[in-house]
């Protein structure tokens, strides 16, 4: 989320709030609320907002209009609606755009308003949660990239697991149930109005604009009851806070003894490192529903599985190295 430095009163809050998460894994948070509409946590998630520029969303409002009309004062009256609880988040615009493979990713713009009111949740739940997420998982984290799990990966690969089974999870962001994420959620945040914020991003219905320019607006998410926006600035952490469960789940139920397996996780890419390759991928096919592991973490919703250096070359491009030379600088090394 951009580069700009924290300020010491937020680093101040973020610290002592990782630092309880650390020490007391059974402790729940009961009054963050009020941290999220302090004036300087406000202002810095419209800094981390405004250095990642963006587009507007479906008020149209983007940020040399905020300027225009007076930042502090923008923010002075985003604070009051949070502190008198009438804060409601706009719809999210919906726009497509093309991927490596020539398909379309959907994207979800909400308002700078929605925007800065995420970042600002996020400023104060993400060090109370990254005191919970497991080593396995290399996504979405401060100190953390893509680059690591690759070399992650690379060192196992050496280290007596031979074989990977790259689990790439089909429309993971869209299909996190509302109810198990909000109950993750629940086990470290028992404050309910930080709950109901969440709760009301989850459920923002999408506005799309079609070649005609006609709009029309669906609650597919509050409907079914599933799906987080990508795009959204607290999207990234809610997904992390739901892969845990798998990880966990896998390690809990012995599937990591008894398969011989390592996992090294990035955003929806799972990549189980092992030496009983066909268990290990029947187990991650199904969800680890014949094992119980399904129950801990996501339903079956793989669309590929693929097996040894193809795993590792997913990760390497998703990493931005360039897959072939990333091979060949494997085997040169193995045969030193």
């Amino acid at each position: 989320m951009g580069t700009l430095s924290t300020p010491k009163t937020v680093q101040k809050l973020q610290k002592a709030l990782h630092a309880k998460a650390k020490t007391e894994a059974g402790y729940r948070f009961y009054a963050l609320y009020d941290k999220i509409s302090r004036g300087d946590i406000l202002a810095h998630a419209y800094a981390q907002c405004r250095s990642n520029k963006g587009a507007p969303g479906v008020d149209g409002q983007d940020f040399t209009d905020i300027e225009t009309y007076g930042v502090e004062r923008w923010l002075g009256e985003l604070a009051l609606a949070l502190r008198e609880e009438s804060y409601q988040p706009d719809p999210i615009r919906r726009v497509f755009i093309p991927k490596a493979n020539g398909k379309l990713r959907p994207l979800g713009i909400s308002t700078v308003r929605d925007r800065v009111c995420m970042t600002a949740a996020m400023l104060v739940l993400e060090p109370i949660f990254e005191a919970d997420l497991p080593p396995e998982q290399y996504a979405y984290r401060p100190g953390r990239n893509a680059q690591q799990a690759v070399i992650k990966v690379d060192g196992l690969l050496f280290r007596g697991h031979p074989e990977v089974v790259d689990a790439d999870l089909a429309d993971y962001f869209g299909s996190i149930p509302h109810a198990e994420l909000l109950k993750s959620v629940a086990r470290r945040i028992v404050d309910r109005r930080v709950l109901h914020l969440i709760k009301m991003w989850l459920e923002c219905p999408v506005e799309e604009t079609d070649d005609r320019g006609r709009k029309t607006r669906t609650t597919e998410a509050r409907d079914n009851r599933r799906g987080i926006p990508q795009g959204s600035p607290i999207s990234p952490l809610l997904a992390n806070i739901y892969m845990r469960r798998f990880v966990l789940g896998w390690k809990k139920l012995g599937l990591e003894q008894r398969l011989g397996s390592r996992i090294v996780t990035y955003a929806d890419d799972r990549v189980p490192r092992t030496h009983r390759r066909k268990e290990v991928r029947n187990c991650v096919r199904d969800g680890g529903r014949s094992s119980g592991a399904g129950r801990q973490g996501q339903a079956s919703n793989h669309r590929k599985l693929r097996r040894s250096k193809a795993g590792v070359v997913s990760v390497a491009e998703k990493a931005g190295l360039d897959p072939v030379r990333y091979g060949s600088e494997r085997r040169a090394r193995a045969n030193r």
